[in-house]
């Protein structure tokens, strides 16, 4: 017998769902609808409206949401689990609700604790994916890299996150490139793999960070740079830089998409390091399907 039920990735600036039957994926939508783009917190009409389809044609599905949609900035703020994490504890804090058409709703909490560089740290969604990873991967120990705009460096211990560091490698490399005098008057940007590795290389340096980046007006200023190969020095800098902070020898995962990992992948042929890309997608996946099956065992 079939079991339809819908999986929602929501951050800050996209919007994905999964139609699932059981584990299997069906369909998939993605919308740039992130939290930032619902005015006046209209998260429930804004959802209705992306599973319209459906919901018209399979009733009021059950709906499990991750992401920046639990937040202060979201629908619900749902507070963090606590390091150490299991799935069980995960499960513990999820935020179950019924939306205002009738389907049965919960919010994954997210997890919060201190980082490796003893910092407060939190995630929201990339545990969902960390999840998916022991699962698709068994391992007594993961270390694992989730690239974007605010990366994640995991270590994981028996399926059990147990602790993590965040770098806004994605976010600076945006601020940078978009909003600094370094991306000022440039032409259309192309990807280069030579620039790209260019940045990686200067990161390796280990020169303090806000000298490194003006490298890239001064290169471009003495012509070592093409003004079209900016962007592809700038992504080398910052992920050059944030991957110095994970140990030489590290054997890794790369959780994302397969476009963001091969940079991560490419920049670490440079280094000691040995990394292993797997699908972000699959681990969400995996991840929130695991957590379900929890949650209707739990209300069982």
């Amino acid at each position: 017998m079939s079991k339809y039920w819908i999986a929602v990735d929501w951050g800050t600036t996209n919007f994905r769902a999964f139609l699932m039957n059981d584990a299997q994926r069906r369909e998939q939508i993605s919308h740039p609808c992130g939290l930032l783009s619902v005015e006046h917190a209209q998260f429930a009409a804004t959802l209705q409206r992306m599973l319209m389809p459906w919901l018209q044609e399979y009733g009021n599905l059950p709906i499990a949401m991750a992401g920046m949609v639990g937040s202060q900035q979201g629908w619900i703020d749902v507070p963090y689990a606590p390091l150490p994490c299991t799935a069980g504890g995960i499960v513990a804090g999820t935020y179950a609700f019924t939306a205002p058409w009738g389907s049965p709703a919960w919010i994954i909490p997210g997890v919060s604790g201190a980082s490796h560089f003893d910092q407060p740290d939190v995630m929201r969604g990339e545990e969902v994916q960390l999840l998916g990873l022991s699962q698709l991967h068994p391992a007594e120990k993961h270390f694992a890299l989730l690239p974007g705009t605010h990366s994640k460096h995991v270590q994981m211990l028996a399926g059990k996150i147990a602790a993590f560091s965040t770098f806004m490698s994605g976010e600076i490399f945006s601020i940078l490139s978009q909003h600094s005098l370094l991306g000022k008057s440039l032409p259309p940007q192309q990807e280069d793999n030579s620039a790209f590795l260019l940045g990686v290389k200067t990161a390796l340096r280990g020169a303090p960070f806000t000298h490194l980046i003006f490298s890239a007006r001064t290169r471009r200023l003495t012509g070592e740079l093409a003004p079209a190969h900016v962007h592809s020095y700038l992504s080398g800098l910052t992920i050059g830089y944030e991957l110095l902070a994970v140990p030489a020898g590290q054997q890794a995962w790369v959780v994302g998409s397969p476009a963001l990992a091969e940079r991560y992948l490419l920049a670490s042929r440079l280094m000691d390091l040995t990394l292993t890309a797997v699908s972000g997608d699959e681990c969400f996946i995996r991840g929130i399907s695991h957590l379900f099956l929890l949650i209707q065992e739990n209300a069982q």
